[in-house]
């Protein structure tokens, strides 16, 4: 029986946090869409050539192993 009424209460929250996110404040459907500041594409553009070209090639494993492989002697 215990059992049974935990099963329950475990299925009533699921349901009851599930509906809970479906629904909507009414204040939010008077509220333009179109939140997000515009993108200046010619600014981005310029941006992006001001970036310098790296002189190295980028290595993420830098760190984690040597650079020059190990040189077996002779």
């Amino acid at each position: 029986m215990r059992i049974l009424v935990v099963a329950a209460a475990v299925m009533a929250l699921a349901i009851a946090s599930a509906q809970a996110q479906g629904r909507r404040s009414p204040n939010d459907a008077g509220k333009p869409a179109d939140n997000k500041p515009k993108v200046d594409e010619k600014a981005y553009k310029a941006a992006l050539e001001r970036i310098p070209e790296p002189k190295d090639k980028y290595d993420p494993w830098g760190g984690a192993r040597p650079s020059e492989p190990a040189k077996k002697p002779k």
